[in-house]
């Protein structure tokens, strides 16, 4: 079962290097482009497009009669619950891409298998045992704020993984092997999906299968509780709420106008004294991995200029007043967080200096130019006034 780019198999073979999908209702199994390609790295064009389709050299679909000439009596079993990725390493060393694409997507896919998981992240699911890599070494999968290896390890604290080498050994043992379960995720064969050509977000894919509306909380949990926090931190709607402005004003790059930053922080200051809510202000490289999940857990209402910090909002707790406010240089936009945010069940409004847009009511994306400078707007007021209605309104309700 699955999506194009995120395949279930039980009983999944791998043979010097091949996958073999083994089934004698050929006729129900996808064609393989949704589920595996040559791993090449993404480059635009048609050419590119049709040189990452696969061939029998990557993978094949044949039935049990074939299966047992070409493997004889048996495979050697692989164990457990995998995760294959059969992607090149251009995104996968980058946390947005790392925790919001292939994390997001994996357990999207995998979670809906479990209809059932609870608002406190309670699952039948078994735990994920590997994580093979057959196109990445193992000196170039961390991202360069070590977020990423975080993410695995409090996800899944016994969770191993293999890489390149250790697939070429298995290439020349000659031997073929099963996968008891496996989820078989593919970028390429997921950019043909209609999700992603709507929201640029392999990850989009995977939404199309059922699951439950706490799909995430697995995650999120063992991410916060590894971080030292309760997982209801967070939730709930009467809680003193908790703004985080993620500034990029010392990082050189996509930044605020020097004066609109300031006058935003003094804006959310004022909030702060006049509402007595809790506002911090931010530079995500000056802090600890443990401080940005904690943070997060306990954010209400995210903002900043668009860029890797904002990936943080997968550690907030979905729950009416929670937002993501992205500030892009007008007429620019990109799916990344805004996708990610609507996916966890969050508001996320987009900013334009002064003019703010949200779902459904988007714009097309584009890297306008400016999108990547130093002097992107940002209408202080507006945003300090959308805050107060986040707040104020669930507050309404609530009485």
């Amino acid at each position: 079962m699955g999506r194009p780019g995120w395949t279930i198999f039980d009983r999944l073979y791998v043979y010097k290097g091949i996958v073999y999908i083994v089934s004698d209702e050929a006729s129900t199994i996808p064609d393989v482009q949704f589920i595996y390609s040559k791993g090449h790295d993404i480059k635009p064009g048609a050419a590119a497009e049709e040189e990452r389709l696969p061939t029998d050299n990557e993978i094949r679909v044949i039935n049990t009669k074939e299966a047992r000439r070409l493997f004889g009596t048996g495979a050697q079993l692989i164990d457990g619950v995998n995760f294959f990725v059969n992607d090149p390493p251009q995104f996968i060393t980058h946390y947005y891409h790392w925790s919001a694409e292939l994390w997001f997507g994996f357990w999207r896919t995998y979670s809906s298998l479990d209809p059932s998981i609870s608002a406190e992240g309670n699952t039948t699911l078994p735990s994920l045992r590997r994580i093979i890599f057959n196109h990445l070494d193992n000196a170039h999968w961390r991202d360069y704020a070590s977020m990423s290896e975080w993410v695995v390890r409090s996800s899944f604290p016994s969770c191993t993984m293999e890489f390149k080498a250790d697939w070429e050994d298995r290439i020349q043992m000659a031997t073929p092997f099963v996968f008891d379960r496996v989820l078989l995720a593919d970028r390429s064969a997921a950019m043909l999906s209609y999700n992603y050509q709507r929201y640029q977000r392999t990850a989009s894919a995977a939404f199309g299968l059922p699951g439950s509306v706490n799909w995430w909380m697995p995650i999120r949990n063992n991410v916060i509780q590894f971080a030292g926090l309760d997982p209801s931190v967070g939730g709930g709607t009467s809680t003193k709420p908790v703004i985080t402005y993620i500034s990029r004003q010392k990082w050189g790059r996509r930044m605020l106008k020097p004066e609109d930053h300031e006058r935003l922080v003094d804006k959310l200051r004022e909030l702060e004294r006049q509402y007595d809510w809790e506002v911090n202000i931010v530079n995500a490289e000056d802090m600890s991995r443990v401080e940005q999940i904690r943070l997060a857990a306990r954010t209400t209402i995210l903002m900043g200029v668009h860029g890797n910090g904002l990936t943080s909002l997968l550690w907030m707790k979905p729950n009416p007043r929670s937002t993501v406010m992205e500030f892009f240089y007008p007429q620019g936009f990109a799916h990344d967080y805004e996708y990610t945010a609507r996916a966890l069940g969050m508001v996320h409004y987009g900013f334009w200096n002064s003019e703010h847009f949200t779902s459904p009511a988007l714009p097309l994306p584009q890297y306008v130019d400016g999108f990547q400078g130093n002097s992107i707007p940002i209408d202080a007021d507006v945003v300090a006034r959308l805050c107060v209605e986040r707040l104020t309104l669930v507050s309404e309700l609530d009485d």
